[in-house]
């Protein structure tokens, strides 16, 4: 059996137009993936934002007679803010 010959161009380390190279390379995912992202990243937004504000109400007693500088409208004002970031995710997945 004789050796093939190898092909030039598979071997070539850096190709002719680096530019055309990265445009060729982009990735760009399906429509199901991107709604399925978009979908879990709100859902996970609304989910923290009711479940952390009824922890807060169950919970605000307490909060209110503890020794900690952060009451109820630092804590609310963290739970509103992880909510929207992760919608704004979501919301981010969804058009990119």
């Amino acid at each position: 059996m004789a050796p093939s010959t190898p092909d030039s161009k598979s071997w070539d380390v850096q190709p002719a137009d680096p530019k055309r190279a990265l445009a060729d390379d982009a990735y760009d995912d399906c429509l199901s993936c991107r709604v399925t992202g978009s979908a879990a990243f709100i859902g996970l937004g609304v989910y923290s934002y009711y479940s952390g504000m009824k922890n807060l109400s169950t919970q605000e007693k307490a909060i209110m007679q503890g020794a900690t500088k952060y009451k109820m409208g630092s804590r609310r004002l963290g739970i509103a803010s992880i909510s929207a970031a992760l919608v704004g995710l979501g919301v981010w997945r969804a058009i990119n």
